[in-house]
């Protein structure tokens, strides 16, 4: 190699490492500002609270702040559109719900789970069927026995709004028991707390939604809880079962919440932000905070995270069909 050509390769490996450098720097000192979460849903909800104490305890591991910001409308669409859509490089993360494996299949958007980086699920909660404490009924099987007796229209539920989680854990449970899913009527509302309103005001005849959000009501003894649609009873309620327990069907259906982030981000980041949200769902101040609430606590690693994801994406795409909710 003559002396020219040595000085130039000289030189180019002194401009690639120049180059290089920055972007080495960037990956080993990350994070370096303040990361915003998304959350789709508004202020003040179980959303919302949950967001808040993640980001409380994340900001923590990661040395800077980790900032709140709703972003609703769309049912669900704008704040999760807000994510999927920001730069991947860690900055912009978020808190996504369930409802990102139902707004496809109803028409509203093309983004789906597989538009995200999953870092893990951190929260499930598992419908719960209620009625009022003076209904009569003490069962699932009661209630259903009621409803397949009665012509369509007889009862009318409630819980959340059309096509949302909560009336596709009526529709799937239904369907479960061969009953058409629509049979019982829904009644849209704007969240579980207005559709316990109408519950004692008499509008409806039962409510789905988790049952931490009656827990007042419950211990009050102004509705009842006839059973759940989980795995396995809740801690928080020990004393209600599961509708399979109850021989009603083997329908399990919940509401999750999971960290997500853009898809694409660096294989660094991504596993720093993976390491700070395990070690945030597995802390004293997390469970603490999800148990005094009646939240499902839950963690489930992003490859795992991703098969459940998807295996309820498909079942919710042929409930919603079963039920008519399925857009075009």
């Amino acid at each position: 190699m003559g002396e020219e050509t040595q000085m130039r390769f000289h030189t180019t490996v002194a401009l690639c490492a120049a180059i290089a450098a920055p972007s080495l720097s960037f990956a080993q000192d990350y994070p370096s500002r303040p990361i915003q979460m998304v959350v789709p849903w508004g202020a003040g909800g179980a959303t919302d609270a949950v967001a808040r104490i993640m980001a409380s305890i994340l900001q923590e591991d990661l040395g800077v702040p980790v900032n709140v910001v709703n972003r609703t409308g769309g049912s669900g669409v704008v704040g999760h559109s807000a994510i999927s859509n920001a730069a991947p490089d860690g900055y912009t993360i978020g808190l996504a719900t369930v409802e990102v494996s139902m707004m496809h299949w109803q028409g509203l958007t093309d983004m789906t789970y597989e538009d995200f980086d999953v870092l893990g699920l951190v929260n499930y909660d598992p419908a719960g069927i209620m009625v009022r404490a003076d209904s009569g009924f003490s069962s699932p099987g009661e209630l259903i026995d009621a409803i397949r007796a009665q012509p369509a229209g007889s009862f009318k539920a409630s819980g959340s709004g059309q096509g949302s989680i909560w009336h596709l854990a009526l529709a799937g449970w239904l369907a479960d028991q061969g009953i058409d899913p629509n049979h019982v009527t829904w009644v849209p509302s704007q969240g579980t707390a207005p559709a316990l309103t109408d519950l004692m005001a008499g509008g409806v005849d039962m409510v789905t939604s988790q049952l931490a959000e009656a827990d007042a009501m419950i211990r009050a003894n102004r509705i009842h809880p006839l059973g759940t649609m989980g795995a396995e009873r809740l801690p928080t309620f020990p004393d209600t079962p599961t509708i399979n327990e109850d021989g009603t069907g083997t329908w399990t259906v919940g509401a999750w919440r999971g960290i997500f982030a853009p898809a694409g981000l660096p294989d660094d980041v991504r596993a720093r932000l993976t390491d700070a949200v395990a070690a945030a769902a597995a802390s004293p101040a997390y469970t603490d905070f999800m148990n005094s609430r009646g939240f499902g606590v839950l963690w489930v690693p992003a490859d795992e995270a991703v098969s459940f994801i998807a295996e309820s994406d498909a079942s919710f795409g042929e409930v919603m069909a079963a039920a008519g909710l399925r857009g075009q």
